[in-house]
């Protein structure tokens, strides 16, 4: 039999990697940086796209988040140093109507949101994506620490190698069609040093560039501050209250609290330790109690993006494994379906914390595969 004459290149293409664009979204940080060189030298035709999100100038003299001016200029480096096309888009308004704004309304609403997975489903892939296919990219390639692999029925979405850098809890939302037109090639790295040896083998400049901690838009991890300049007079004061109906206290702000929290309530002198177990945003009233309130076992999940093979409905009850906070390992767990995008979970051992506006991811037990997940919408 003749050899195929264009055997499938690193990407799946059944033709040469120089007659191959992709598409590479830069923050500017080592990942998509590294992952924008290596298909630079291994012959692709990259075109490397950052996304502007928010002021320019009120970014650039921030460090430790992504897509700030800073971030801008070092991806522009890298793209010359490595000799591809770059382009900056300003998605600033995109970005706060699709993420800021509902961020906002959800932390005013008592919940915890977790914006960087909007922004993935909402900017990254979803405008982004079809900026990609506008300019007639075969692909899109980004520096996220996930796998993609082929399975019987499409591509399917797996975990990192490396579980430590693993982001599959922020990326559970990724859909079928935009799946088979994404690649992640840092996914099956054993672990960040390995992109950082590949950063210094390229000759970046950004080799020794630190990780971005925070959320982009929130510096310091100071939530309210943020939400009381977008929401002014969002942060109206009001009572601390035990469960029993205790009055403990006041507080300066719904804003300032997320469940679970044990730190910093200014209620001090009890006897017990007391962690905030509800937030009630109708009467302005922080609820706190003891630690055994935290426990749930049943978490109601809604928006489900569902990557199994068989209809989430076609079964009464799935047996899986489940993250609902993205530090914390799967956990074994039952979904029963209530329709095509709600669910009932079950944890077979209760999880502390488990709060409104936070995601629950699921997996395949005992694989790596992300069966997708939705959100958790009341506690």
């Amino acid at each position: 039999m003749p050899l195929d004459p264009h055997p499938l290149n690193s990407l799946g293409f059944a033709k040469p990697p120089s007659e191959t664009r992709v598409v590479v979204a830069m923050s500017g940080g080592v990942d998509s940086s590294v992952v924008a060189a290596q298909l630079s030298e291994e012959g692709y035709d990259v075109v490397g796209v950052t996304l502007q999100l928010y002021d320019h100038g009120a970014a650039l003299a921030k460090k430790g988040a992504c897509c700030a001016g800073i971030d801008i200029h070092d991806a522009r480096r890298v793209a010359e140093e490595m000799g591809f096309p770059h382009y900056v888009l300003d998605y600033e308004n995109i970005f706060r109507e699709a993420v800021i704004d509902e961020f906002a309304e959800s932390y005013l609403g008592g919940a915890t949101p977790v914006p960087c997975i909007r922004c993935n489903e909402r900017v990254k892939f979803k405008d982004l994506l079809e900026t990609a296919k506008d300019l007639e990219a075969d692909c899109m390639a980004t520096g996220h620490y996930i796998q993609r692999k082929m399975g019987d029925h499409g591509p399917e979405l797996h975990c990192a190698t490396d579980a430590n850098r693993d982001q599959s809890y922020f990326l559970f939302s990724t859909t079928p069609e935009q799946l088979s037109f994404l690649r992640f090639p840092l996914g099956h790295l054993p672990s960040k040093d390995a992109t950082r040896e590949l950063a210094a083998k390229y000759g970046l400049s950004v080799a020794d560039k630190p990780d971005s901690q925070d959320i982009c838009f929130v510096p310091d991890g100071n939530y309210a501050s943020v939400i009381e300049k977008l929401r002014p007079g969002s942060a109206e004061p009001g009572e601390i209250v035990h469960a029993d109906g205790r009055v403990l206290g006041r507080h300066n702000g719904v804003i300032h609290y997320t469940i679970g929290q044990r730190r910093g309530l200014g209620i001090g002198g009890l006897d017990e330790p007391l962690y905030v177990v509800k937030l009630d945003v109708e009467t302005k009233q922080v609820v706190v109690g003891p630690k055994s309130m935290l426990a749930t076992r049943t978490v109601p999940v809604r928006e489900i993006n569902w990557l199994g093979d068989a209809p989430l409905t076609s079964r009464e009850v799935w047996e899986v494994s489940v993250k609902v906070r993205s530090t914390r390992p799967p956990r074994e767990a039952l979904i029963r379906p209530l329709s095509d995008t709600t669910a009932e979970v079950e944890l077979l051992t209760p999880e502390e914390g488990v709060s409104p506006g936070q995601a629950c991811v699921f997996y395949e037990t005992g694989s790596s595969r992300v069966l997708g997940g939705g959100w958790i919408w009341r506690g």
